[in-house]
């Protein structure tokens, strides 16, 4: 039997007799030895009876078994004044407990299962133990087992960062001297020769791919460099150091990789924001910023983020859509493809609507790259993540303000200095606030072909939003002049969405055609019929019948209109 005194920060001391072996430590409730809190894995560790008494064995954990201050993977026997932490608890061995031994050597090394970083230089003062995070609920672990092993590697990625510390700081080597590339081979070839003479590494643990870990995470965005050089993940989103989702083809599933710890979180945040001039702390704890390639970033920490610093990237396509491949996936059919390409052509102002990540960008990017030659075009984004293909175009990107909170452009500025650029088009990335006015005036002013996106549920919707968003500019007007104002400047409405099996389509396309009473009209030219399938959210594009008024217009400047499109009448 083994009596364990466990202790915990304001709380009485409680005494534990173990007489089932090997006894688990954890969350879970039928663990000997239970835990609460976030910090605690499911199944933290384990203690084992062996030959010389007891062995404290670490299952994986993230935050780590620590014996007498040293985070250890196997430590044995357990002796008397030994002291364990775990998470903010301490755990002690009664003294008279029987088989718990007092009488084993200092310098017991790893033949005592102490941790390898007891190699490290003697000078560099041993690191405290960093806060676990929370473990995630087993429906939300798809690919448990290939995390397990992840976490195993963990432990050892966390030691070798340590050391790597440790020899750079022993160099006094002003790193800041050095290219991203310099550096990067500076530290690959250090980390090569710490790993050289190491024989503790458990044979299983691939070097190189450890090497490639600890180097991503020392000179880089640690285990987001894979991610994003994945082309099939469209987004990722960081929810705790130990916690990492992806989105691949339209759907969220856990990344079999983790950060070792909100420092390492903390780090990548930091090499995002720095090169753009932007800053991340307790008194500025959200921040946006861009990749190099144009993957917009969304960053929150602490004390914002209550279980560690949280990032979100939504990748920037790498892929350029033609109209054909957008036909191939199934977002729409090729006659809605035809219709939206004569819109462009004569220009038509259209408005691309639909919920987050629905792929409104990507429809617009297409839309804007339909523009005849010739035209100079004005993009004006939040953040640049149209690619056209014109020659004769100008790109804006609008600027948060800095850290003394000066220098501030925001969309509605670009906008209405756009006007004065003489453009035959604007293209504005999303409206979502008082520059919607300012696109209304362009639109209604002779700036005809101009395309933007809103955020909205329904065609129907995208009044309301537009007027919402109109009143936000601190305009004196009635909302029934505002209401004119969307029906006289909206020609066409493509509405997207992105369904239950995780595609994206073109749901409705509408055409204003204008005001009766208080209401705006509008006629449905296309739709996506849904239908339920085996495979998901099946379904068909289909016409509704109603050939837009304009083509009327179109017919008597002797442009040839093909109505079959559309349908026939219902």
């Amino acid at each position: 039997m083994l009596t364990l005194i466990v202790e915990a920060q304001g709380d009485v001391p409680r005494e534990l007799r173990l007489a089932r072996f090997p006894s688990r430590i954890g969350r879970q409730t039928d663990s000997e030895v239970r835990l609460a809190g976030w910090r605690v894995a499911r199944l933290h560790a384990e203690i084992h009876r062996i030959d010389r008494g007891f062995k404290l064995v670490d299952r994986g954990s993230l935050g780590g078994t620590w014996v007498n201050g040293e985070r250890i993977v196997e430590y044995a026997p357990l002796a008397a004044d030994d002291e364990i932490a775990i998470a903010g608890y301490r755990l002690r061995v009664h003294p008279q407990a029987g088989g718990a031994r007092a009488d084993l050597p200092i310098d017991a090394g790893l033949e005592r299962g102490r941790d390898p970083k007891a190699d490290a230089p003697r000078n560099v003062p041993p690191a405290a133990p960093p806060a676990a995070p929370p473990a995630a609920p087993p429906d939300m672990r798809p690919d448990a087992r290939a995390r397990e092993g992840a976490s195993a590697d963990l432990e050892w990625r966390l030691l070798l960062h340590r050391r790597l510390l440790a020899a750079i700081d022993l160099r006094r080597q002003d790193i800041r001297q050095l290219s991203t590339a310099q550096l990067r081979d500076q530290v690959e070839q250090l980390l090569r020769e710490l790993l050289a003479d190491e024989r503790a590494l458990p044979a299983r643990i691939d070097r190189e791919r450890l090497i490639g870990e600890v180097l991503d995470e020392a000179v880089g965005l640690g285990p987001l460099e894979p991610l994003l050089r994945d082309d099939t993940i469209t987004e990722i989103m960081v929810n705790a150091p130990d916690e990492i989702y992806v989105e691949r083809d339209g759907r969220l599933e856990r990344a079999p990789t983790a950060f070792t710890g909100e420092d390492a979180v903390r780090a990548a945040i930091d090499r995002i924001v720095t090169p753009i001039g932007r800053r991340v702390d307790e008194g500025s704890p959200m921040v946006d910023a861009r990749l190099p390639d144009g993957s917009r970033v969304n960053a929150v920490i602490a004390p914002l983020a209550i279980r560690g610093p949280s990032i979100t990237i939504r990748r920037f396509n790498r892929r350029l859509y033609e109209p054909a491949d957008l036909v191939e996936i199934g977002s729409l059919s090729q006659p809605m493809l035809d219709f939206l390409a004569v819109c462009v052509r004569t220009r038509r102002n259209i408005v691309v609507s639909g919920g987050t990540g629905s792929g409104k960008t990507t429809l617009l990017n297409l839309l804007s790259n339909l523009i005849p030659p010739g035209e100079r075009v004005v993009t004006i984004e939040d953040a640049a993540e149209l690619r056209l293909a014109h020659a004769h175009r100008v790109s804006l990107e609008a600027r948060p303000a800095n850290a003394e909170g000066r220098g501030q452009v925001t969309i509605r500025d670009l906008v209405r200095n756009a006007l004065r650029m003489r453009p035959d088009r604007i293209v504005v990335g999303e409206c979502r606030g008082g520059e919607a006015i300012d696109m209304l005036q362009a639109m209604n002013t002779g700036h005809d072909g101009s395309l933007t996106t809103v955020h909205a549920n329904s065609p129907r919707d995208v009044v309301s939003r537009l007027e919402t968003m109109v009143l936000m500019a601190d305009v004196e007007m009635p909302v029934l002049a505002i209401r004119e104002q969307v029906a006289a400047a909206i020609d066409i409405v493509v509405h997207q969405a992105r369904l239950a099996d995780g595609r994206r389509r073109v749901v409705e396309i509408v055409e204003f055609t204008g005001l009766e009473g208080q209401r705006v009209l509008m006629q449905p030219l296309f739709r996506f019929e849904r239908r339920a399938s085996a495979g998901g959210a099946g379904g068909r594009f289909t016409g509704c019948g109603n050939p837009p008024q304009f083509y009327e217009a179109l017919r008597d400047e002797g442009v040839e209109c093909d109505l079959s499109i559309f349908g026939e009448a219902k």
